[in-house]
């Protein structure tokens, strides 16, 4: 065990005191070989025990959730109104208008229903979609 009236001679102090204020350091004796080590260590740097604990800060977790789309899922459709236009009014692009898309319902118009082949593969489509379903604009 180190002598701790004596414990600041020899180190280069003025009379054997150690430092004051911010040239202070802080000082613990290691539990393990006795000798001063810094008050943060946590690895003894002369006999490398651990003497004390790892202090782990818990992760700073950021949640953005600003989320301004407010129509995320697009607009609801009925799928059986859409499939009934599609096929009185197919080659009107009636459909096409009914989703809210009137570029593609004009392009039926003056093609009627993309020569036909548009409007069987809207109609198989949209057989296969879920009631209701969302149209993307």
């Amino acid at each position: 065990m180190p002598d701790y009236q004596n414990q600041y001679q020899g180190n280069g102090y003025q009379n054997n005191v150690p430092p004051q204020g911010q040239y202070a350091q802080q000082i613990k004796v290691c539990q393990y070989c006795g000798r001063q080590i810094n008050a943060n260590a946590v690895i003894c740097p002369y006999c490398g025990c651990q003497v004390s604990q790892f202090q782990q800060q818990p992760p700073t977790v950021v949640v953005n959730n600003t989320n301004t789309n407010v129509n995320a899922m697009g607009t609801p459709r009925d799928k059986w109104v859409a499939v009934l236009l599609c096929f009185f009014l197919g080659f009107l692009g009636a459909h096409k208008f009914y989703e809210g898309k009137p570029g593609m319902g004009i392009l039926y118009i003056f093609t009627l229903g993309l020569f036909g082949i548009g409007v069987l593969v809207d109609f198989i489509t949209l057989l296969f979609k879920p009631n209701p379903y969302y149209v993307y604009r």
